[in-house]
């Protein structure tokens, strides 16, 4: 969902009047002040500022952090629920996977951004609002970004599914299996693992 505010004009000091205005929406995001209870990305030259999820959203954020918590400890990977933003190489586009897997030593833009050629996988989590932009938009920025693996968990289709995206070429994956949830499904390398999404089921 793209916000506007209607704002009053303020007054103008020789620093406002001699500061260049963003001219991109990557430059209007690093503009942005801190936005608590707020997403931003860039997508599809869009700057996007949207509310954080839904509790069901966020629970299913943590379900994918559950069960791959075993590898994280066996490999020593970070894993994230929300709240990390990632830049993709190239463009420098700034987007906030629903999850982020990674190694410690992932390269950064500036302090908080992971660089997407670092990431080992990344999330989604679709829900009614971002349906377009996380079933066709975010994977080709993820693809063209060099993450090797997308995860996309679809908990409003019917039946609900799980996809796996994997073996990114010319910004695209050639590989996607789709499952219902409920079976398992074989995340591939550099993850290497068997996700029960049964995990993502109702109560």
């Amino acid at each position: 969902m793209v916000m506007a505010s209607r704002r009053r004009p303020c007054k103008l000091t020789p620093e406002t009047e001699t500061a260049p205005l963003p001219a991109t929406a990557r430059e209007l995001f690093d503009a942005l002040p801190s936005l608590p209870g707020l997403r931003a990305e860039v997508i599809d030259g869009r700057l996007i500022v949207s509310p954080v999820g839904t509790p069901e959203h966020a629970r299913i954020a943590m379900l994918i952090y559950r069960a791959l918590l075993p590898l994280l400890v066996q490999r020593g990977w970070d894993g994230f629920a929300g709240n990390v933003d990632v830049c993709i190489d190239g463009p420098r586009t700034p987007v906030e996977p629903d999850f982020v897997l990674a190694p410690p030593d992932c390269r950064r833009w500036g302090d908080r951004e992971l660089m997407s050629s670092g990431l080992l996988m990344v999330a989604e989590v679709i829900s009614p609002g971002s349906v377009e932009d996380d079933r066709v938009k975010k994977p080709s920025m993820y693809a063209a970004g060099g993450v090797p693996v997308m995860l996309l968990v679809d908990p409003i289709t019917a039946p609900p599914t799980v996809t796996v995206l994997s073996d990114a070429k010319e910004g695209e994956y050639q590989t996607i299996t789709r499952v219902a949830v409920g079976s398992t499904v074989h995340i591939p390398d550099p993850i290497g693992f068997d996700l029960d999404t049964a995990v993502f089921a109702e109560p």
